[in-house]
């Protein structure tokens, strides 16, 4: 059963960055991803990303500020967040989708995830 460990987040300051990381372990996972909640709000797709790496997909409030990349030897996924805003403010959520649909499929919903970290609480501060 694949497990999803993340690391990251915490407390910055608007226009700040943060970096995430999720590393995969005991099974086989596919496409990848980011998402956000938060407190009375849906899940929301932050970023996904193919199994190749090749495709890369990110929620539309995203506008070229953050970067989803992984490293396939080490069954990481990168999340760099860039131009923090009080928006961005949210729980964090690593997924992986255990279907296969091909090395460049990405998902975008967060039904198609099955296995999700922990989650990681990223506050920022005006």
């Amino acid at each position: 059963q694949v497990q999803l460990v993340e690391s990251g987040g915490g407390l910055v300051e608007a226009g700040g960055s943060l970096r995430f990381s999720c590393t995969a372990s005991g099974g086989k996972y596919y496409a990848m991803g980011w998402f956000r909640q938060a407190p009375g709000k849906e899940r929301d797709l932050v970023a996904g990303i193919s199994m190749s790496g090749a495709v890369r997909t990110y929620g539309d409030f995203v506008k070229g500020r953050f970067a989803i990349s992984r490293d396939t030897p080490s069954d990481t996924v990168y999340l760099e967040m860039l131009s923090l805003e009080v928006e961005d403010t949210a729980v964090y959520y690593c997924a992986a989708d255990t279907t296969d649909n091909g090395l460049e499929y990405t998902a975008r919903r967060a039904s198609e995830y099955d296995v999700w970290g922990q989650g990681t609480q990223v506050t920022v501060a005006s």
